[in-house]
């Protein structure tokens, strides 16, 4: 019984993570701070749901496969927001106004190399 509730409480949150990263998408000015926005919802969101079915199973194979769901989405979501993130800046997609930094420009990411 207080497996099922914790288990529910953890998937909830998991819920509220993905609605808020959806409004995150909606309302954020550019491609990057959207970017930052899904990969939150998408590792939080979705780790949560997985823990909480995690909690609820508990350690039969289906639980396992949502133990390892959760280290998939840890390893391979930051990496591709990155990803993205580096290819939408050497495309030249332009930041919002409102942008205080920009550590690529000012690393000269963007400038040829010359052999």
């Amino acid at each position: 019984m207080i497996r099922e509730i914790v288990g529910m409480v953890f998937i909830s949150i998991g819920i509220l993570f993905d609605f808020l990263g959806v409004l995150g998408l909606v309302r954020l000015p550019d491609v990057y701070n959207r970017l930052q926005a899904a990969t939150k919802c998408v590792t939080f969101g979705s780790a949560g749901i997985l823990f909480g079915i995690f909690i609820i199973q508990g350690f039969t194979s289906f639980g396992f496969k949502a133990l390892l769901g959760i280290v998939f989405i840890f390893l391979t979501s930051p990496v591709a927001a990155h990803a993205i993130a580096r290819a939408a800046h050497k495309s030249r997609i332009p930041l919002t106004p409102l942008t205080v930094i920009d550590c690529y420009e000012a690393d000269h990411e963007l400038k040829d190399k010359v052999d």
